[in-house]
């Protein structure tokens, strides 16, 4: 009987750029579709829920937006605080030995 090699998860690997886009792209679609319906339902119904969903229909294009670009973050410093070095001796001048 053949005995299947071992498989290794490796748990720090990003998926594909190409598969990222293609993620982002799904979801930005899948949220301009709402708006879609959400204007051509703010259209056709009538009263308070017309404004809900023309308002939907308004709003929703950023919310897709944040979250179609919401992806791809490396670890690491992302410029949220200022530089504080370690050591804050200062570095002095070599003293002239003369």
């Amino acid at each position: 009987m053949k005995q299947e090699p071992e498989v290794f998860s490796i748990s720090q690997v990003e998926t594909g750029l190409s598969e990222d886009q293609t993620g982002r792209q799904r979801r930005y679609l899948i949220s301009m579709g709402l708006r879609t319906a959400c204007f051509v339902g703010g259209v056709m119904a009538e009263g308070l829920l017309r404004w809900a969903l023309i308002a939907g229909a308004v709003l929703l294009p950023y919310f897709a937006v944040v979250i179609a670009n919401a992806g791809r973050e490396r670890g690491g410093w992302a410029g949220s605080g200022d530089f504080v070095a370690l050591n804050n001796e200062a570095i002095e001048a070599p003293k002239n030995r003369a």
